[in-house]
């Protein structure tokens, strides 16, 4: 629990442009607590991920997890590089033993149009987005990712996990946030799936209407997966909030990301119970990492999503006061111009769009 107004953030950069986009945020953040006030963030950082697995052979380091552990919010870059793989031919991905873990169960990925950013869809309907995609994050077909594989068989297989228990802590969570959305409308949790071919998919809905039974002002739909990657593409403005088996939302919160501008632009939080891990969308960027051209708003957003995540709770108006500068220092600086990202094309690379983003707080 956090101590006179302090939190303890345990800042975990990993890779790539990862490293970048977290000194940026660090900046962005001492600006924001002195503007607002009230709060410290005390953050430390802790080595993981692919160059700390070639430096040290582990890619999560006792001390980082518990520190992660014991910190009141987690702060991650993004990890994983291309060329350094495990044995079995994966890449280095820590930020996955921390979800399992640490039991954060819920992904959480808002997708909203921002004026001034490039839309990738002509309709005038596009500036209209505004959803949540809620990925299941410890069963799903990511449940073996750590299972020792034999090498050289003539086949492998990887199961899809679904239980009843999951299935519920998640839809729970997701009707909850999907009650104090702010949308206009009547709220709508649809549950995406493949329920008319897989039985695991099919059990995954059946929890899903079961739980959807308490939440009778919010309306419940379904959609299976092929469909929705059409429909999303072709209205996404009609969606509002989803749950997802954790391999299908993870597709569908890319395929969206891309509406907006792209995973620049995608900020996200893993939540549990008792622990709140916070990152950008995007990866390590190892084509653009050192050149300065690094995107950091989806990790200026996340950071946003801590801010309000500390402030639920525990209660805490200035954290909150925070995460609503903070986000606003980046919509408005679209809005006005202020921020032109190179990968649109733009002319600011990341200490610009830093700049851009403190001047406004």
């Amino acid at each position: 629990m956090p101590t006179n107004n302090e939190f303890r953030i345990a800042v975990l950069p990993g890779d790539g442009i990862g490293v970048e986009v977290t000194e940026a945020c660090q900046a962005v953040l001492a600006a924001v607590q002195k503007r607002v006030g009230g709060f410290a963030l005390i953050c430390e950082s802790f080595d993981a991920g692919a160059n700390c697995y070639q430096a040290r052979g582990t890619d999560l380091p006792n001390e980082t997890y518990r520190a992660s552990e014991a910190a009141d919010a987690i702060l991650l870059g993004a990890m994983g590089l291309p060329d350094v793989r495990k044995t079995d031919g994966t890449e280095i991905n820590p930020q996955l033993d921390l979800r399992f873990q640490l039991e954060l169960y819920a992904g959480v990925r808002p997708i909203k149009s921002m004026k001034g950013v490039p839309s990738a869809l002509a309709d005038p309907r596009a500036a209209d987005i505004d959803m949540v995609i809620i990925r299941e994050q410890t069963e799903g077909l990511f449940i073996d990712i750590r299972e020792p594989r034999p090498e050289n068989d003539p086949e492998i297989s990887d199961r899809c996990l679904i239980t009843r228990a999951g299935t519920e802590r998640v839809t729970d969570f997701t009707f909850k946030l999907a009650a104090k959305r702010n949308k206009a409308g009547a709220p709508r949790v649809t549950c995406v799936d493949k329920a008319n071919v897989l039985h695991s998919m099919a059990f995954f809905r059946k929890v899903f209407d079961e739980r959807a039974a308490g939440f009778p002002d919010i309306e419940a739909d379904h959609a299976y997966i092929d469909a929705l990657a059409l429909n999303l593409v072709r209205k996404p403005w009609e969606y509002d909030v989803m749950v997802a088996e954790n391999l299908l939302g993870d597709i569908i919160s890319d395929l969206t990301a891309g509406l907006i501008g792209g995973m620049g632009l995608a900020p996200s939080a893993d939540l549990g119970d008792d622990y709140g891990l916070f990152q950008p969308c995007h990866g390590t960027a190892p084509d653009i990492a050192g050149q300065g051209l690094a995107n950091p708003v989806a990790m200026f957003l996340s950071a946003a999503m801590m801010l309000d995540w500390l402030a639920d709770r525990h209660d805490h108006q200035p954290c909150r006061d925070a995460a609503e500068v903070l986000e606003a220092a980046v919509t408005d600086g679209f809005a006005a111009g202020d921020i032109r990202p190179a990968e649109f094309g733009g002319p600011h690379g990341t200490a610009d769009i830093t700049k851009a983003v403190m001047a406004r707080i």
